[in-house]
């Protein structure tokens, strides 16, 4: 399972729950639109500080950012 592409996608899920831009959410958790952009699109791999910035500022948990109910089991 690709991870970051699994965070990226809650994370972008979540913001756009909230009715944030990036540049928003970016500017909340002090991060740099660019970087939020990558953390999305899931070719960077954050941090756990940043993740927790990013969960603080959007009011969610890290947990909430592993959620991977969507994506198909191994071996299915």
């Amino acid at each position: 399972m690709n991870w970051n592409r699994v965070v990226g996608r809650n994370v972008r899920r979540l913001r756009l729950a909230r009715k944030l831009t990036q540049e928003d959410l970016a500017g909340e958790a002090g991060l740099a639109m660019r970087h939020l952009g990558r953390i999305e699109r899931g070719t960077s791999s954050p941090t756990v500080a940043i993740l927790a910035r990013l969960a603080e500022a959007m009011g969610v948990t890290l947990a909430d950012f592993l959620a991977a109910e969507d994506l198909p089991k191994s071996g299915q």
